[in-house]
């Protein structure tokens, strides 16, 4: 487990937003609004935003709230998106923590994850950012992923550790997304 968040440590990694995807996630307009805030508020504090895209002739584009907020767009066929070379090399950037979020939670969010704590990253896991057809499936993703070693965060957490204090030059822009 680790300390507080830090933005100029921290990559956010969105996985597989996509159009086909998100009508069947569970509280996926949820999950919708809280990747965007989170991808805005880090583009605010100019943290990379790293998508990935799952089949994307089979599963749609990144949702298009998404899609421009995004620095690059990675597609794969492997659950994990580690076993990408190009998601390998972009999320080697010279920060150490990435904030993981996105579908399914149990299938590509959660073997990205392992896969990224196998490689000794330090990882943080979404909760309000992560779904799945099931909330079963979500819960367990959550679980699992947090006895592996992920800290598991919200987006709100992940904000304010990001500003640290009221002081910080983006707190006003921030707070107005949080609101």
């Amino acid at each position: 487990m680790s300390y507080l968040s830090d933005a100029s440590r921290s990559t956010l990694l969105i996985v597989d937003l996509q159009e086909k995807l998100m009508p069947v996630i569970g509280d996926g307009q949820q999950v919708l609004r809280s990747a965007v805030l989170l991808a805005q508020a880090a583009r605010l504090l100019s943290i990379p935003v790293i998508g990935t895209a799952q089949q994307p002739l089979r599963l749609g584009r990144t949702v298009a709230a998404i899609e421009g907020l995004l620095d690059q767009t990675i597609e794969k066929s492997s659950f994990d998106a580690c076993t990408q070379p190009q998601f390998i090399a972009a999320t080697e950037n010279g920060r150490d923590e990435l904030v993981v979020l996105g579908c399914e939670a149990h299938v590509c969010v959660l073997q990205t994850v392992l896969g990224l704590l196998h490689r000794q990253r330090r990882v943080k896991l979404v909760s309000d950012a992560i779904g799945s057809r099931q909330a079963g499936d979500k819960a367990a993703a959550i679980e699992r992923a947090r006895a592996a070693g992920a800290d598991i965060v919200t987006s709100e957490m992940l904000m304010f550790e990001w500003m640290r204090n009221s002081e910080h030059p983006k707190f006003r822009e921030i707070l107005k997304l949080i609101k």
